[in-house]
């Protein structure tokens, strides 16, 4: 996703209470009149988080999306984007109806439309929706004549707004394409109501969460099943791992057939991987995956959980990226404890 080049071209604000605590809700009268200048800078900053955000979700609703209050928003508001203050009160309003957690934070809620969008080469428009909660204590320093005066104020960093929204202009009838951010890690209900509660959402299937799967059940196969079924040593259960990374590393697809034979080699380990996946498939109402485009953001993030490491009671750790024949494992009898043997070329 491209942000460099997007126009942020209406923006509304409100103030969402928390209506268990006894909060208010303040709308505003308009829209915000804002310079070019200024629409910059809040594009820049209201945009940033978005570019660590891969996961893509769609609106949702279990009887039709026709329910779901913030897809109906949305999907009018990009009808005509001079509705953008109706619809911004509307979502202000239902925001408000659904903080009855006592630990929903009150906040401003900012509603933008932007466009010039570059996805996948497609040029998009997007309604974004920010809630800030957490205020910050700045301070300004004003020059009066030849002296300096201190003024402290209140306000909301944007760069850093606690929740944020992007509703991208493509999918209407399949609850369009979203990405999310919230600040609120957890499972609590005051957590997932961003999510839940005000948007109505579930994750979309894309080549990110197709990859990143895919690599989890491998190591969970690897690390929990294998070595219940087969004889193998740590360094073999190793040697899968960094077979499979590099697979993933090396293609641009993934071809499942490819990839048993690649990396797993013999039939009879192949035919365990595919009863284990069939298995955590049915477990995790998961549907099969034959072949997808790989996400070297996934890659990436799954590289930093596949450690390729023998761990040797509380005194070594040794990391394997390579040949696994330049390790050998054994049992001195005399001492009584077990041993790795490795060659190298060269010490650094």
């Amino acid at each position: 996703m491209i942000f460099t080049e997007a126009i942020i071209d209406r923006l509304s604000v409100h103030y969402t209470g928390n209506k268990q605590n006894g909060g208010a809700l303040l709308l505003s009268k308009g829209e915000q009149e804002l310079n070019n200048e200024a629409k910059e800078k809040l594009r820049v900053a209201l945009l940033a988080r978005f570019s660590n955000c891969h996961e893509r979700y769609a609106f949702y609703h279990n009887s039709s999306l026709e329910y779901n209050e913030v897809y109906t928003f949305a999907r009018a508001l990009f009808r005509d984007r001079g509705t953008l203050y109706d619809q911004s009160v509307r979502m202000a309003s239902h925001l408000f109806e659904v903080s009855l957690h006592p630990k929903i934070k009150p906040g401003e809620l900012y509603v933008g439309y932007f466009s010039n969008l570059l996805d996948d080469e497609t040029v998009l428009e997007a309604i974004g929706i920010f809630k800030a909660e957490t205020r910050t204590l700045f301070a300004d320093c004003i020059p009066v004549e030849d002296d300096l005066n201190l003024q402290l104020k209140e306000g909301v960093e944007l760069a850093r707004v606690d929740k944020g929204c992007l509703i991208l202009n493509r999918g209407e009838e399949q609850g369009y394409e979203l990405l999310i951010f919230d600040s609120a890690n957890g499972k609590g209900e005051e957590a997932q109501f961003w999510k839940d509660k005000f948007l109505g959402v579930l994750i979309r299937q894309n080549e990110f969460l197709q990859t990143q799967g895919f690599l989890t059940l491998t190591k969970n196969y690897v690390t929990q099943q294998l070595p219940g079924e087969f004889e193998v040593s740590k360094t073999e259960q190793i040697d899968i791992l960094n077979r499979s990374m590099d697979y993933f590393k090396t293609h641009g697809n993934f071809d499942r057939d490819e990839f048993e034979t690649e990396v797993l080699h013999h039939d009879d380990l192949i035919q365990s991987f595919r009863n284990y996946d069939e298995q955590y498939r049915k477990n995790n109402d998961l549907q099969p995956m034959e072949s997808f485009e790989i996400s070297s953001h996934a890659v990436k993030k799954q590289a930093r959980v596949f450690k390729s490491v023998i761990k040797l009671d509380r005194n070594f750790h040794i990391y394997v990226h390579g040949d696994r024949e330049l390790i050998e494992k054994g049992y001195d009898e005399a001492i009584g404890k077990h041993y790795y043997k490795i060659y190298f070329d060269q010490e650094s």
